[in-house]
C-alpha cells in the first residue's frame, strides 16, 4: 500500500461518510490522491470545473461534485495531520465562494438572454452582490457548514431586453435560483445548505433588498444582534463595495467608544445558555459553557466597543481579532493564547464530529464506538483522555469569558437610599440638603441646587431613556464615593461637571456604570486635581484608559508609541482630518497615562517633563512626515528640514499645558527650497495648533525666529547663522542655551547642534553681557511686578526666572573656557557643573539647584489645581532665599 492509500485508509477509519462517497464515486479516490501532497488552491477548484462546459443543465452536477472532491481532500490531509486549520476552514470557504461565484455569472446570463441586463436610469448595470455572513465572511466555513447570504443590489431599475423586469423582480428570480443550484438536495447530494435568516426581517422580509432599503432598515428596525451578525460580513460578488461598507460600518461600528453593547452581548449569551440547558446540550462544543460561541462572542464585543475608532480591530477571521487585541494591549498575550488554543482545539473537534456522517452538528455523539473514533482522529488513546483535554480548554475559555462579560457592578453594595433618592427627586430640596449634610458635604444648599439644576435642566431631559436610567445608577455611586474624599465639595462639582459633558452618550455612562472600579478611578482623579477634572471633561474618550490599570501604571514605551502612531496615521491614507484626529487622541491618552502616574507619585516633575518633551518630539516628527507627504509640490523625495525646540520644550522642562516654541531651519541649496518650505512649516503649523472635533495637541509660538513675527517662518541655517552672530539680542543667545534639534532631518539638526555650541561658546565681554543680563531681569521683573502678597515662583526675585537668567548667563560668559557647559543637560545639571569647575561655591550652587527642583515642584501641583504660581506662606522662603544668595554670589559680587 503506497503513502496515498494509507491516508486515504487511515481516514476511513473515522468517516463513514468519507466511505460512501468513494464507494458512490470511484473516480474520487484516485483523484485526490493526484494532490494529496499540498493544499488545493482555488485554481484547482476553477480546473475541476473547466473540465466540462458549464450549462443550466449540468451546473448542479458540476457544483456538487467538485464539493465531493474538495470535502475528500480536506477530510484525508486534515486526519492525517497534514492539513492545520485554517488550511480546512479557507478550502472550505473558498469551495463556497467559487459555488457562488459560478452559479451566479451562469444564472444571470441565462436570465439577460430572456430579459436584459438590469440597469439605473443613468443605464448603468446593477449586479447583484452576495454577502456572505457568519463564518463564510470571516473565511473560516466548518466542513459540513451551511452557509449565511444575504442578497442586494446598488439601485432600482429596470432590464434592458426583450421582456423588461424590474431590478427587484431580476434579483429575486436570480437570487432564488441561485439557491437552488447551490443547495437543492440531488441524488449528488448538495453544495452547501443555504440560510437567507440574516437578511432584513429575516424570513419575513423580501429576499433581495437594495441599498436604500437595507440603510433604511439600518436606521430605523436594526436589532442590536444584527450588528454582531454584519461584523464578518463580506461581499463576494458584484461592486460597488465600498458604498455598501459605508452603509454599513455606521450601523456595526459606533464612532465613540460603545461599552453599551457589552449588557447586549451579556444578554443574548445568557439567552443562548438558557436555551442550551433546556435542551440539555451541555455536550455541545459550539453553545455549550466554554464553546466556540464564547471565544467568538469575546472577539467581537472587542470589535463592537472600538472598531468604530480602530479600524485594524474590523477584521474578520476571530483568530486575527485575538491577535489584533494583543497587539494593542487589550487583552495579555497568555489570554490569547489560550484562548487561540482552545479556538483551534474546539475546531478541529468540531471538525471530527462532521466527519463521521456530514452532519451539521456540534454535539459530541453518545455513542461509545463513535466518541472513540472521535479520540483516535484528535490524537488521544482513550475517550477519557479527550474529555479531560476538552474539559480543560472549556474551563480555560469559560473563565476568560466570565472575565469579559461578567457584570462588575454584580458584587456591588447598593448605594445609600438617601443618596437614590437625593438625586431622584423624590424629596423636597430641604431633605436633599439634609443628605448632603449629612454625608460630609458642606455647602449644602449650594450642592443641593447644582444637583438639582442638573436633574432638572435641559440636557438630562434631552437624553435617551437608556442614558437616563445609566446616569440615575451612576450618580448615586457618585455621591458616596465623592462624599468619600478630602475635599467632597469640590469633587462634587467637577463630577457634575463631567457628566453633564458626557450625559448624552450612554456608552460612556455605560462604562462607568458597569465597571465601578472606573467610577472611583474618575473621582479620585477629578478629586486630586482641577486640571485632570477639566482635561478628562474635554476628552471624555479618555475613560476608556481608566478600564486598564496596566496602561496607567506602566510607563511609556515611546519607540512603541511612535511606531503605532505612525502606522495609524499611514493607515488612513489621505484623510488629514482623521489624522489629525488620531494623532490628538493618540497624545491625550499618553498625558493621560502620565497624569495618573504624576498623581499618584509615582513620577517626579523632572521626569515627567522630560516624557512631555519626549512626547512632544515624536508628535513634531510624525506631523513633519506626514505633512511632507502630503504637499502638492515637492522638489525632492527627502526633504533637509529641521524643527528646533526653544524654551521649556528645548531645556526637556515642558508641562502638561505648555506651547511650543519652535523655530524652522533648512539646509537645502535648492533654489525652489524656501517657498516649499514656508508652505511646509505652515501646514506643521496648522496641523499642531489647530483646534478639531479631537481638541487641540499644543499651542504653538514662532516667535523667537530671527528677526521676531517680522522675520520669515523659515531660515536657511546659513541665514540663521548669519543672523546669530551679526545681528542677535544678548537675549536671543539667552533663548539658544535652551534650544535643541527636536524633529525632521538628521543632517540638519546636528549641523544646527554644531552652530549652537560654536555661538555659545564665542568669548563675550563679560561685564557688558553681566549688564545686559541683569537690565533684561530688571526690565522682565518690572513687566510682571508682583502687586499683590505673597511669593510669585515664577517672576519675583529669588523665583524660577532668577535660576534660568543666572544659569544662561554662567553659559554664555565661560563656556568659551569651559566648552561642557554649552550642553543641554538642563538647569539643575549646569549649576552643579559649573560648580565643579569652580566658578561658583559649591554649597551655594547645590542649595540653588535643590532650591530650583523645590519651586519647579511646587509650582506644579498648584498648576494641577489650576492656581496662579503663587504662595501666601512662608514655606518656600528657605527655597527663594538659596536663589537669591546664588543671585549675589553671581551678579553683585565684583
Amino acid at each position: 500500500m503506497n503513502q496515498t492509500d494509507q491516508y486515504i485508509a487511515r481516514a476511513l477509519d473515522h468517516s463513514r461518510f468519507l466511505r460512501s462517497q468513494l464507494a458512490a464515486r470511484p473516480w474520487l479516490a484516485p483523484r485526490i490522491g493526484q494532490v494529496l501532497e499540498r493544499p488545493l488552491e482555488r485554481a484547482d477548484l476553477l480546473a475541476f470545473l473547466d473540465e466540462e462546459p458549464l450549462t443550466e443543465a449540468n451546473l448542479g452536477i458540476r457544483l456538487r461534485r467538485l464539493r465531493a472532491y474538495v470535502y475528500a481532500h480536506v477530510m484525508v490531509r486534515d486526519l492525517n495531520g497534514l492539513a492545520p486549520l485554517p488550511e480546512v476552514t479557507g478550502a472550505m470557504s473558498m469551495l463556497a465562494e467559487i459555488a457562488i461565484e459560478t452559479s451566479q455569472r451562469l444564472l444571470t446570463a441565462q436570465l439577460a438572454v430572456r430579459h436584459g441586463v438590469p440597469r439605473n436610469a443613468a443605464g448603468e448595470e446593477q449586479a447583484l452582490i452576495v454577502i456572505g455572513m457568519g463564518k463564510l465572511g470571516g473565511g473560516e466555513l466548518n466542513v459540513s457548514s451551511d452557509i449565511d447570504l444575504i442578497f442586494v443590489y446598488p439601485e432600482d431599475g429596470e432590464t434592458d431586453g426583450p421582456r423588461p423586469l424590474g431590478a427587484f423582480e431580476f434579483h429575486t428570480r436570480l437570487g432564488r435560483a441561485m439557491i437552488a443550484a447551490i443547495s437543492e438536495i440531488t441524488s449528488e447530494g448538495f453544495v452547501f445548505r443555504v440560510d437567507m435568516r440574516l437578511r432584513p426581517n429575516g424570513d419575513s422580509g423580501p429576499l433581495v433588498a437594495n441599498f436604500d432599503m437595507l440603510e433604511n432598515y439600518f436606521i430605523s428596525q436594526g436589532r442590536e444582534w444584527e450588528r454582531y451578525a454584519w461584523i464578518k460580513a463580506r461581499a463576494l460578488t458584484g461592486s460597488r463595495h465600498d458604498e455598501l461598507d459605508a452603509i454599513a460600518r455606521p450601523f456595526v461600528f459606533r464612532k465613540y467608544l460603545d461599552f453599551g453593547s457589552i449588557n447586549a452581548m451579556r444578554a443574548l449569551h445568557a439567552q443562548i445558555r438558557r436555551e442550551v440547558a433546556r435542551r440539555e446540550m451541555a455536550d455541545n462544543i459550539k453553545l455549550g459553557p466554554g464553546g466556540i460561541r464564547e471565544i467568538e462572542f469575546i472577539a467581537q464585543v472587542f470589535q463592537l466597543i472600538r472598531g468604530g475608532r480602530d479600524a485594524g480591530l474590523r477584521v474578520r477571521p476571530t483568530l486575527q481579532v485575538l491577535d489584533a487585541l494583543a497587539v494593542r494591549g487589550l487583552m495579555p498575550d497568555e489570554t490569547v493564547a489560550e484562548l487561540n488554543a482552545a479556538y483551534d482545539f474546539l475546531r478541529r473537534l468540531e471538525h471530527r464530529i462532521q466527519y463521521l456522517d456530514d452532519a451539521q452538528t456540534h454535539m459530541l455523539p453518545a455513542s461509545p464506538e463513535d466518541r472513540l473514533r472521535i479520540a483516535t482522529a484528535m490524537g488521544f488513546p482513550t475517550i477519557d483522555t479527550l474529555m479531560a483535554a476538552l474539559d480543560a480548554h472549556r474551563v480555560i475559555v469559560s473563565r476568560h469569558f466570565d472575565g469579559v462579560f461578567s457584570d462588575p457592578a454584580a458584587g456591588e453594595a447598593s448605594p445609600d437610599h438617601n443618596l437614590t433618592s437625593a438625586w431622584s427627586g423624590e424629596t423636597q430640596i430641604d431633605s436633599v440638603c439634609t443628605t448632603l449634610e449629612n454625608f460630609g458635604f458642606h455647602d449644602k444648599k449650594g450642592l443641593g441646587e447644582r444637583l438639582r439644576s442638573f436633574r432638572e435642566g435641559p440636557r438630562y431631559r434631552a437624553m435617551s431613556e437608556e442614558a437616563r436610567s445609566r446616569l440615575d445608577a451612576v450618580v448615586p455611586r457618585m455621591l458616596a464615593l465623592a462624599a468619600a474624599r478630602a475635599n467632597p465639595d469640590q469633587t462634587l462639582i467637577r463630577m457634575i461637571e463631567l457628566l453633564e459633558a458626557i450625559c448624552r452618550r450612554a456608552a460612556y455612562l455605560a462604562l462607568l456604570q458597569q465597571y465601578p472600579q472606573a467610577l472611583a478611578r474618575v473621582v479620585e482623579l477629578v478629586s486630586s486635581s482641577s486640571w485632570a477634572a477639566n482635561y478628562l471633561t474635554r476628552h471624555p474618550l479618555l475613560l476608556d484608559e481608566l478600564l486598564d490599570n496596566r496602561n496607567l501604571a506602566e510607563g511609556t514605551d515611546s519607540t512603541r508609541f511612535a511606531v503605532e502612531l505612525s502606522l495609524a496615521l499611514d493607515a488612513q491614507g489621505d484623510d488629514t482630518e482623521r489624522q489629525m484626529d488620531l494623532m490628538r487622541e493618540a497624545h491625550h491618552a499618553q498625558i493621560f497615562r502620565m497624569l495618573n502616574r504624576d498623581l499618584a507619585g509615582d513620577l517626579t516633575v523632572e521626569a515627567l517633563s522630560d516624557k512631555l518633551s519626549e512626547l512632544a518630539d515624536i508628535v513634531l516628527g510624525e506631523t513633519l512626515k506626514q505633512c511632507w507627504k502630503k504637499l502638492a509640490k515637492r522638489h525632492a523625495d527627502t526633504h533637509r528640514f529641521a524643527i528646533i525646540g526653544y524654551g521649556k520644550l528645548g531645556g526637556k522642562e515642558l508641562g502638561y499645558a505648555s506651547d511650543l516654541d519652535i523655530v524652522f531651519l533648512h539646509d537645502d541649496p535648492d533654489p525652489e527650497a524656501q517657498p516649499i518650505y514656508a508652505r511646509l512649516a505652515q501646514r506643521i503649523n496648522t496641523w499642531i495648533s489647530s483646534r478639531t472635533s479631537a481638541g487641540l495637541l499644543f499651542e504653538v509660538d514662532l516667535r523667537l525666529r530671527p528677526n521676531g513675527d517680522s522675520g520669515l517662518l523659515v531660515s536657511s541655517l546659513e541665514a540663521f547663522e548669519k543672523y546669530q552672530r551679526e545681528s542677535a539680542w544678548v537675549w536671543e543667545h539667552q533663548a539658544l542655551t535652551r534650544a535643541r534639534f527636536c524633529a525632521g532631518n538628521g543632517e540638519v539638526g546636528a549641523r544646527f547642534e554644531r552652530l549652537r555650541h560654536e555661538l555659545l561658546c564665542q568669548p563675550r565681554d563679560i561685564v557688558k553681557l553681566r549688564t545686559e543680563v541683569m537690565a533684561m531681569r530688571k526690565k522682565m521683573m518690572d513687566a510682571h511686578a508682583n502687586k499683590a502678597e505673597g511669593f510669585q515662583l515664577k517672576h519675583d526675585a529669588g523665583g524660577l526666572v532668577h535660576v534660568e537668567f543666572l544659569v544662561q548667563y554662567l553659559v554664555l560668559a565661560y563656556a568659551h573656557q569651559w566648552p561642557e557647559l554649552a550642553a543641554d543637560i538642563g538647569n539643575i545639571a549646569l549649576l552643579k557643573l559649573a560648580a565643579n569647575v569652580g566658578l561658583l561655591p559649591a554649597d551655594i550652587a547645590h542649595a540653588a539647584a535643590d532650591a530650583y527642583r523645590e519651586l519647579r515642584r511646587a509650582q506644579h501641583l498648584l498648576r494641577l489645581n489650576e492656581h496662579d504660581s503663587r504662595i501666601d506662606d512662608d514655606s518656600l522662603e528657605d527655597a527663594r532665599a538659596a536663589v537669591e544668595r546664588l543671585w549675589q554670589c553671581v551678579f553683585e559680587q565684583v
